[in-house]
């Protein structure tokens, strides 16, 4: 459990600074980006770890990185340079 929790953690905040990286423009400041991005990661893991039980290292490290992914998905803003046409034009 332990050296799952570790592995979530560390994919975790690989996979934020990779997103902090590639989309800065989307997102806040890092400061908000890598806590969020371990903290997806870890709740994953433990929702899957609950769910399977203790085999499956690699399906934990799969649930830990689509928590992780879907939290990240939350902080992003709109791109700029949408336009929205209204609906009586």
């Amino acid at each position: 459990m332990l050296l799952e929790a570790l592995s979530a953690a560390i994919l975790g905040l690989a996979l934020a600074w990779v997103a902090a990286r590639r989309l800065s423009h989307r997102l806040p400041t890092r400061l908000l980006v890598l806590p969020t991005g371990i903290a997806g990661a870890l709740f994953g893991a433990f929702v899957t770890h609950t769910a399977l039980g203790a085999g499956g290292f690699l399906l934990v490290l799969l649930g830990s990185a689509t928590l992780c992914a879907a939290s990240l998905s939350l902080l992003l803003r709109p791109a700029v340079g949408l336009r929205r046409s209204s609906a009586t034009a």
